[in-house]
């Protein structure tokens, strides 16, 4: 079953047209990366996917509804959790404060849960999001976009300016939202971690769709890998391993 599909996505900013006739799909239980240089279109991508940035052409559809003009907030009432680049959490908010601002849908992700998978937040909890650092605040952007329990957690940079070990807490997350049946759309500037977690893989240039296919096999194109990845191409060594 497909929970999202993007079909012939055309997205302008003012007269810059970004994306030519993008297309992708997620299928439900996968996770799918967007892979890309910067200035490719991968965030533009996401945000035409998630109402917050309409396309004057092509279709969205999510858990089979066309939702191509649908605003934000009946798009995440859907059932999508967004992960914005930068975070975006709120600074003068406490941990726990921020962890109850989402509005609750029914389903496995709660507060305690939350806590249980990223302790370091449990420790931390009364302090300011501000206070937190780099690691700490994508991984409260990422609690609360659980917090939704979505059907499809879409994730913009997850990994951006973390260090290697908070990185790989970071795919932690991605892999068990995968095993509790949560469907991911990643965006990542670290091709071989995303390849790593990824059951397929989709590569963007200057706004069109080079690459569609099995990310274990794109992996395996060192020179493709090392083209797309620039200064992320160090080993990626998932935790656990080595």
């Amino acid at each position: 079953m497909s929970m999202l599909e993007a079909e012939g996505l055309h997205t302008f900013y003012g007269k810059s047209h970004i994306l030519h006739g993008v297309g992708l799909e997620v299928r439900e239980g996968e996770v799918v990366t967007l892979l890309g240089r910067n200035g490719a279109g991968k965030t533009t991508t996401l945000r035409s996917i998630a109402g917050l940035t309409h396309a004057r052409e092509g279709v969205v559809r999510l858990f089979g509804k066309v939702t191509t003009d649908w605003p934000p907030f009946r798009i995440a009432g859907l059932g999508l959790g967004y992960v914005p680049e930068g975070r975006r959490i709120f600074s003068t908010l406490t941990v726990d404060e921020n962890l109850r601002v989402p509005a609750e849908r029914p389903g496995p992700w709660s507060i305690p849960r939350i806590y249980q998978l990223f302790p370091r937040l449990a420790e931390r909890k009364t302090n300011k999001g501000r206070q937190l650092s780099g690691g700490e605040q994508e991984m409260l952007a990422i609690a609360r976009a659980l917090l939704l329990n979505p059907k499809l957690l879409v994730l913009d940079e997850p990994s951006q300016g973390l260090a290697p070990l908070i990185v790989q807490e970071v795919f932690k997350v991605v892999t068990t939202a995968r095993d509790e049946g949560i469907s991911v759309l990643l965006v990542e500037q670290n091709v071989r971690a995303a390849v790593a977690v990824a059951d397929r893989a989709y590569v963007l240039d200057d706004g069109h769709i080079v690459y569609e296919g099995s990310a274990a096999e794109f992996a395996k194109d060192e020179e493709r890998v090392r083209a797309l990845a620039g200064a992320s191409a160090e080993e990626w060594e998932p935790a656990g391993e080595g």
